[in-house]
């Protein structure tokens, strides 16, 4: 970055810096003790502090990469300040982890947009540095700055292990990507995505290839075939790629660090006997294809100000016009899948903490037909999403389509933290949008965020025939 750009970003740092710390102290305040899945990450992290590497709260189905990174954090800190007691490995001290993970959170997802957008750098300064500020309070994600949970430090991993990726530094990128993993055990899911990124690096190259061979110029790899003689076509040649020894070992070259962490990860699953530790009776793997249409309409809402327009409205009502069947199709098979595969957690029935028990509540459960006059909504919000990416490779797009149905089909659990990940990489490999458009983004950010962190502090509630004070969080 140059200087003036230097100085706009350090400055934002600090600012998001303490304003994070000035939240985090009202948080903390009103919730001294560990609240909700803290009661298991919270002892189980005091127990890495004394040393105790081998207990294990059989109810915590992460691998330890927080207590780990805690530990190694905190351990020198009061060995430096000579602390004692309470205050070494408090819930606050190790809550305050997560507003750590929170800065790189923000510095890595300003370098992923410098880099994803490198061309359009001599103009974009003040674009880069706002997408990067909007991301990072990406609501789902900020809040979760303020409790000792995964996923700050999950999604810090993830992202660090894609830029280091896009850098060419593909061992590095694997390490991370292990610690990805130590955070939690999907993640490999995104360890799989930086190798099919290099998979579609390939194919892109070997299309244009062969088609300046042919002459066939007018069939670039950013579209996508949908005729079925362009299926057929499409077919052929990645049979043709993926059967060759010279394409396979171009390939290899590169991605053998991700297929030695992939190898490993597979060791893992076997002597574990499947992906989950501790308590697996309420993590179990279903076809949940709803959790996709949740996804995108997870996706369009929080993208509104970016990725809607009256240009893409009118896009989408003349794809409608020019391909009536080919809609009638997914909608078809929308409802197909609404009907077969939606599945309800009995966490989601039984927990009113959570804001998607409300949203179960007050949408679906409305009417049994709601879910499937909500298909019509999936449809758009599908089609948004993939005109977002029109400027990316179709092998890119198809990688990404395979993690995305990887990371959120198997979770029968209705959980907006799940979608962090893929949400944070749709909204990354996005054009950059313009200035107001982004500010909008910002606003509704703050406003989201503002009342999630309104109602966590302010709004405290009591169940029934019980003392124990509950507050509402994603």
């Amino acid at each position: 970055m140059d200087k003036y750009e230097g100085y706009v970003f350090t400055a934002l740092c600090s600012t998001n810096f303490l304003v994070s710390c000035l939240l985090f102290s009202t948080v903390t305040r009103v919730q001294r003790e560990p609240y909700m899945d803290e009661v298991f990450h919270v002892p189980q992290a005091h127990k890495y502090c004394h040393g105790r590497f081998t207990e294990w709260d059989p109810m915590i189905t992460t691998l330890p990469g927080l207590y780990l990174v805690s530990v190694g954090v905190i351990k020198p800190v009061v060995w430096l300040a000579d602390l004692t007691g309470d205050v070494v490995c408090s819930t606050a001290m190790l809550r305050f982890i997560n507003l750590l993970f929170n800065c790189g959170n923000l510095y890595l997802l300003y370098l992923l947009i410098s880099k994803l957008h490198s061309r359009e750098k001599m103009r974009s300064t003040s674009r880069r540095v706002l997408s990067a500020l909007s991301l990072s309070t990406f609501p789902v994600l900020y809040f979760f700055n303020f409790l000792y949970y995964t996923d700050a430090g999950s999604t810090f991993f993830v992202l660090f292990t894609y830029l280091m990726t896009l850098y060419g530094c593909h061992k590095a990128a694997a390490l991370l990507g292990v610690c990805s993993v130590l955070f939690r055990q999907t993640n490999i899911i995104w360890v799989a995505f930086c190798a099919g990124t290099l998979v579609a690096t390939k194919m892109d190259e070997a299309w244009r290839t062969e088609h300046s061979k042919k002459r066939e110029e007018k069939s670039p790899p950013t579209q996508i075939p949908l005729s079925l003689s362009g299926v057929r076509r499409l077919m052929i040649f990645m049979l043709e790629f993926f059967s060759s020894a010279y394409h396979m070992k171009a390939v290899l070259q590169v991605a053998w660090p991700y297929a030695a962490v992939a190898l490993g990860f597979l060791g893992f699953v076997v002597l574990n006997d499947g992906i989950v530790v501790g308590d697996r009776s309420s993590h179990e793997a279903c076809l949940h294809f709803s959790q996709l249409f949740y996804f995108f309409s997870f996706s369009l809402f929080f993208s509104l100000p970016v990725s809607l327009c009256y240009q893409r409205v009118m896009r989408f009502l003349q794809a409608l016009k020019k391909q009536p069947l080919f809609f009638l199709c997914v909608t078809t098979v929308s409802l197909l899948m609404v009907w077969k595969f939606t599945f309800v957690h009995k966490y989601l029935l039984a927990d009113n903490r959570h804001y998607p028990f409300y949203v179960w509540k007050n949408v679906f459960q409305r009417h049994e037909l709601v879910r499937y006059l909500l298909v019509p909504v999936y449809t758009f919000a599908w089609w948004n999403f993939a005109d977002s990416f029109k400027s990316r490779s179709l092998f890119w797009s198809q990688a990404f389509l395979v993690c995305l149905l990887v990371a959120t089909v198997p979770q029968k659990l209705l959980e907006f933290r799940y979608f962090i990940v893929p949400y944070l990489m749709y909204r990354l490999h996005m054009p950059l949008p313009s200035v107001p458009r982004l500010v909008a983004e910002f606003l509704l950010y703050t406003a989201v965020n503002a009342v999630t962190i309104y109602m966590f502090v302010w709004r405290p509630f009591h169940w029934p025939n019980s003392t124990a004070t509950h507050r509402f969080m994603w």
